[in-house]
């Protein structure tokens, strides 16, 4: 079993992607190999598993870029919707607000406050253009009705070793990248995009609590060739289901600021359609351009 991450190693994708394969490759007792195919945001790996045979021993970790990706990217070789048969839902996470403890904003509120105050002189880091943090920086933009500048960096680790100096307002990106700088008081979290509030940060509220319906999560999964036979899949599904309820797994996930979303191909199917109408409607609204 091939199971393609279209990003470097050693990224949150390889961090639940390899401990599970291993998971996998004992249970099943058939090897489960995780290939990196990096590039063009997640589209070369992509679209390595859409050219695949559609046997079920090529897979894809599918993510929210996939849904980002689609409206990105004016021309794509593949229609991830079309191309991609969903196989499974493996986690789903929040992106987390941090700022400096010296930015005078010390809420979520006191920061929308802030902005409206200052159009246009706060700026906001994420770790690149079009990335899940990204869209949803823009997304909280519209819904609070402030403008903050977008800095996308090449990667999370410089914007935050900036947002530690001083050099940006706030960062956006995933738990796991801060909660260390958070604990030890070098970053103030500000609110967490999820619905609900965080495992890892349950003391952080949610955006949500301040501008009603918002919500923007990441989320990871699992596709194959669209061809994939039914009982494949439903197979795997049932595998990657099993994988989530085993304790190690749910604290490996949780580890990484998410939490195990169990779901069968259609309900996975149906968030992936969600998703993509979602980030092309903020995508087309902000005008937003690969790098």
């Amino acid at each position: 079993m091939h199971w393609v991450v279209p990003f470097s190693a050693g990224g949150p994708f390889d961090i639940v992607a390899r401990p599970m394969a291993q998971w996998l490759t004992e249970r099943l007792g058939q090897q489960f190999v995780i290939e990196n195919r990096p590039g063009a945001g997640g589209n070369i790996g992509t679209e390595a598993v859409v050219r695949a045979p559609a046997d079920g021993y090529t897979l894809l970790m599918a993510a929210t870029f996939n849904a980002i990706n689609a409206t990105l990217y004016d021309k794509l070789n593949h229609n991830f919707i079309r191309d991609i048969a969903p196989v499974a839902a493996i986690t789903r996470q929040p992106n987390v607000m941090v700022v400096n403890p010296s930015f005078p904003a010390k809420t979520l509120p006191e920061f929308i406050a802030y902005a409206k105050a200052n159009p246009g002189k706060i700026n906001f880091a994420t770790g690149g253009v079009g990335s899940s943090p990204h869209v949803s920086g823009e997304l909280l933009k519209t819904m609070a009705g402030v403008n903050l500048i977008h800095v996308p960096y090449r990667g999370v680790p410089p914007a935050i070793t900036d947002l530690i100096a001083g050099q940006v307002h706030v960062v956006v990106t995933a738990p796991f990248a801060v909660i260390e700088h958070i604990r030890a008081g070098k970053l103030r979290a500000l609110a967490v995009t999820s619905a609900t509030r965080s495992e890892v940060l349950p003391d952080i509220p949610t955006v949500g609590d301040f501008v009603p319906g918002f919500e923007a999560t990441a989320w990871f999964g699992v596709g194959a060739p669209r061809k994939t036979p039914t009982e494949v899949i439903d197979k795997l599904n049932k595998e990657f289901n099993a994988a989530l309820a085993d304790p190690s797994m749910k604290a490996l996930i949780a580890n990484i600021g998410g939490s195990p979303l169990p779901m069968t191909p259609v309900e996975f199917g149906r968030l992936i359609v969600e998703e993509t109408e979602k980030w092309g409607k903020v995508i087309r609204a902000a005008n937003i351009k690969p790098e």
